[in-house]
């Protein structure tokens, strides 16, 4: 467990968050008695549990990380005290003081994370970010994915939908909104997006167009059954017929989802 100071922690911290990664902020807010760390001391634990930092070492760190977990699990910050006396009496350490411990955690963001740089998707980004959500636009044509165009992308990524993935993960908190140019693409995309966690998923395409993309996922292996997190035709019916109309229609959806579930 590397030493660092609070600066080093709130970094490591902001980094974890412009990425999309849920991570909890430890802080030692008060102290009594004879104990290894000083008010003000800070670490972070990472969704996975590692940490970075340290707030005391040893059994007590270990305490603090489930906690820390379960705080995450919960969205709930809170103070917790934590007695460091004699480990032979089943306690934390021989300093024989107690210190309390704010935990903070910062869920990964809500993010909208759009396939495909065309109007309906470069529409939905400039909604989606007025809306308040953190923005991923994913297109493998690197000229569609100028910053003129989409400036109000937080991320805008060229290449393959698998490697934007891989660098930007897909979370329960992440609705994904696929408004790709074919039919074959979307076949291709359909089957990564379902062995994500993602909260919502939503294909644009005519009726026909997704019955010919829904057999061909199905012959890729994927189960029937799986297609049913898919939201298609994508949006809730407003009579959408301009382009910003129909990225209302999809950010409409996207929220009832995210908000009631429905």
């Amino acid at each position: 467990m590397t030493d660092l100071g609070p600066d080093r922690v709130l970094a490591e911290l902001a980094q974890a968050v412009a990425g999309g990664r849920a991570a909890v902020l430890a802080t030692i807010v008060a102290t009594s008695g004879s104990v290894p760390r000083h008010v003000g001391t800070k670490m972070i634990v990472h969704a996975d549990g590692s940490m970075v930092g340290t707030i005391g070492g040893g059994m007590v760190e270990d305490a603090i990380r489930r906690d820390a977990l379960e705080a995450l699990r919960r969205d709930e910050p809170g103070l917790h005290r934590y007695a460091l006396q004699d480990t032979e009496r089943g306690d934390f350490g021989v300093c024989g003081g107690t210190m309390t411990v704010f935990l903070e955690p910062h869920a990964s963001p809500r993010t909208v994370f759009v396939i495909g740089a065309g109007h309906v998707g470069k529409a939905v980004v400039d909604l989606a970010h007025w809306l308040g959500y953190r923005t991923v636009v994913v297109d493998e044509r690197a000229e569609m994915l100028d910053e003129d165009a989409l400036p109000r992308a937080d991320v805008r990524f060229a290449g393959t939908v698998a490697d934007a993935i891989a660098a930007h993960p897909i979370t329960e908190r992440t609705s994904v909104i696929v408004v790709t140019r074919s039919q074959t693409l979307d076949a291709q995309i359909v089957p990564l997006l379902l062995e994500t966690e993602a909260g919502y998923i939503g294909v644009m395409g005519s009726r026909r167009r997704w019955e010919i993309t829904k057999r061909a996922v199905e012959a890729s292996g994927v189960a029937e059954g799986s297609l049913a997190r898919v939201h298609h035709p994508i949006g809730l019916e407003i009579g959408a017929e301009t382009v910003e109309e129909i990225a209302v229609s999809i950010m409409a959806q996207v929220v009832a989802s995210s908000r009631t579930g429905s």
